[in-house]
């Protein structure tokens, strides 16, 4: 697979088979993903990859509470129309394949708590990072997850980012033992062989056109 076919093929996915992640091929993802870049060579991300029993627990204590404030803000771009407007047509194509109406709030809410449970990926991996971290080093952050999304890609494995996981910060941080004060609990991973015909995995999804967001000068 080249990285276009990686870049490409690529996709948030929501239904996986129970197929196991094998562990030399996520460390063989995760070793070379060590690559990415970062400002100053501060290589500022961490991670936790779970599976099996260790991953059943955590989940079963998430699927037990009650969410909490989340520590940063993911919904802001949600105030202006246009990034609004790209919000409510993932939603339309996502709950549209589960054939789930518009004004059935109760069974969206039943489709968003499977974030709960990672859409039931076989692995789950949470990333974080000290709190000290600024904003560059969160942009650093997300391009190491991007590594990581299309290696998995050339692993013949799928993901899907999982910011929901910071309503839970306290208990996965309890869980995986790290220091509340000094760790921020940045997202979640979900890791996993997805199920090729699954309507979840296959609705059409949209992008904005390459001449709205970018400029090209100095051709003329």
């Amino acid at each position: 697979m080249n990285v276009t076919e990686a870049v490409t093929s690529r996709r948030s996915v929501r239904a996986f088979t129970d197929q196991p992640v094998e562990l030399d091929k996520i460390r063989r993802v995760m070793d070379t993903a060590r690559w990415a870049a970062s400002g100053c060579n501060f290589q500022p991300w961490e991670a936790t990859i779970l599976t099996g029993q260790t991953l059943a627990d955590l989940q079963a204590k998430i699927t037990t509470s009650a969410p909490q404030a989340a520590e940063y803000d993911w919904t802001a771009p949600g105030t202006e129309d246009a990034y609004k407007q790209r919000l409510n047509g993932v939603s339309k194509g996502m709950f549209g394949a589960m054939g789930i109406a518009r004004d059935d709030g109760e069974g969206r809410m039943k489709a968003m708590m499977r974030n709960a449970t990672s859409f039931d990926a076989p692995a789950v991996m949470f990333v974080y990072f000290p709190r000290l971290m600024k904003e560059p080093q969160w942009s650093d952050t997300g391009m190491w997850l991007q590594t990581v999304a299309l290696l998995l890609r050339e692993e013949g494995l799928d993901s899907c980012f999982q910011e929901y996981m910071a309503l839970y910060a306290n208990i996965i941080r309890d869980h995986l033992g790290l220091d509340h004060e000094r760790y921020m609990l940045f997202c979640g991973m979900a890791i996993g062989y997805r199920e090729p015909d699954a309507p979840l995995n296959t609705y059409d999804r949209e992008r904005v056109a390459l001449d709205d967001q970018v400029k090209f000068l100095g051709w003329e």
